[in-house]
C-alpha cells in the first residue's frame, strides 16, 4: 500500500525558509515523479513543483528561483526548499505520485506565512 506522508510545515516570517519532506512507502519511489501541490484556503490545488525519476524538477512561475525540490532515493523522501516565503505562499502542502496508473497523496502539511 503507497503511503506518503508530509512533514516540515509550520509558521515563519515573511523571508524565512522551511524544508517539507515527503517521505514514501509501499513503491518503488525511485522510478516515481514527485509532485508538490498547495491549496490555499477558498483557492483551488495547484502544482508547485515536481521532480522526475531523472531527477528533472519543474517549477510554477510563483515559486521559481525561490524554492527547490529534490529528492533521495535511498530514503523514499522528497524534499521542498522554500526561500524568501511570501504570506501568499501560505497553504496547506501536499506531496503526490502516481503509482500504477494510481493517484496518491499524502495527508498535507500547513505552511503559514506571517507579513
Amino acid at each position: 500500500q503507497v503511503q506518503l506522508v508530509e512533514s516540515g510545515g509550520g509558521l515563519v516570517q515573511a523571508g524565512g525558509s522551511l524544508r517539507l519532506s515527503c517521505a514514501a512507502s509501499g513503491m518503488f519511489f525511485s522510478i516515481r515523479t514527485i509532485t508538490w501541490y498547495r491549496q490555499a484556503s477558498g483557492k483551488q490545488r495547484e502544482l508547485v513543483a515536481s521532480i522526475t525519476s531523472g531527477y528533472s524538477a519543474h517549477y510554477a512561475d510563483s515559486v521559481r528561483g525561490r524554492f527547490a525540490i529534490s529528492r533521495d532515493n535511498a530514503k523514499n523522501t522528497a524534499y521542498l526548499q522554500m526561500n524568501s516565503l511570501k504570506p501568499e505562499d501560505t497553504a496547506v502542502y501536499y506531496c503526490n505520485t502516481v503509482n500504477n496508473g494510481a493517484n496518491y497523496w499524502g495527508q498535507g502539511t500547513q505552511v503559514t506565512v506571517s507579513s
